[in-house]
């Protein structure tokens, strides 16, 4: 299989900047489940497939798995800096480097699990009673020096929880 495709299973990210009820519903649902499913596909998982790579150059699974943590939580901070501030700069963070973090190698993976199901219940909650106006309000990204809105950001969150399901 070529890189490519393996670095971007269900193709690059096309921006959504004005999603439909329907799509958006659909989203939310998908990041609700998210836990449980992450939950579902590595519950039986022997401790040494935690370290097998999906593709050349990649992350270990249990990177992957503390990386969907440590992603999540970014971004549902994003999403309360935007709804509680004018047009905020948010902070970026270097992922690779937090992925090569203790915490991110570790086999313990049921710690990450833990929060994602905590993290993704509040988060879907928000979601879920969100005003078009609200999703219409945006953040400085400072590293693509560009606005997205929540609505666009919650596309491509949901194309990450796509991706983890893929793999």
């Amino acid at each position: 299989m070529k890189i490519e495709k393996l670095k971007f299973p269900i193709g690059k990210y096309i921006p959504n900047k004005n999603p439909n009820k329907t799509l958006l519903k659909k989203w939310i649902d998908d990041i609700e489940l998210f836990p449980a499913r992450v939950e579902g596909l590595t519950k039986d998982i022997p401790t040494n497939k935690l370290s097998w790579k999906y593709r050349p150059n990649g992350w270990m699974v249990k990177q992957i798995i503390h990386h969907c943590a440590d992603s999540n939580m970014n971004s549902v901070i994003r999403f309360k800096l935007a709804l509680t501030e004018q047009n905020p700069t948010i902070r970026p963070y270097y992922e690779d480097r937090w992925a090569v973090l203790n915490d991110s190698l570790t086999d313990e993976i049921n710690e990450s699990l833990i929060l994602l199901n905590g993290l993704h219940k509040r988060w879907t909650r928000l979601l879920k009673y969100l005003t078009k106006e609200q999703l219409e309000m945006e953040f400085l990204h400072p590293i693509n020096g560009r606005k997205f809105s929540l609505a666009e950001t919650l596309v491509f969150t949901h194309g990450i929880v796509t991706i983890i399901w893929l793999i």
